[in-house]
């Protein structure tokens, strides 16, 4: 994979760099698939999360 793609790992680090701990990162999922829950399908998709992994963040 090349460096230059934006990925889960990479997003991730990003929150953790601006102080996002784990509850708050699982809340800003919460409120994105609150408002917008097809837009947060088509992010987690473009960070190339895998189907399941997409379903499981959905539910939180």
């Amino acid at each position: 994979m090349s460096s230059d793609v934006m990925n889960k790992e990479k997003w991730v680090l990003l929150f953790r760099e601006i102080g996002l701990d784990e509850a708050t990162m699982v809340k800003w999922h919460q409120v994105f698939e609150t408002r917008y829950p097809n837009e947060h399908q088509s992010f987690l998709e473009w960070l190339e999360i895998p189907k399941a992994e997409i379903s499981s963040i959905r539910a939180l």
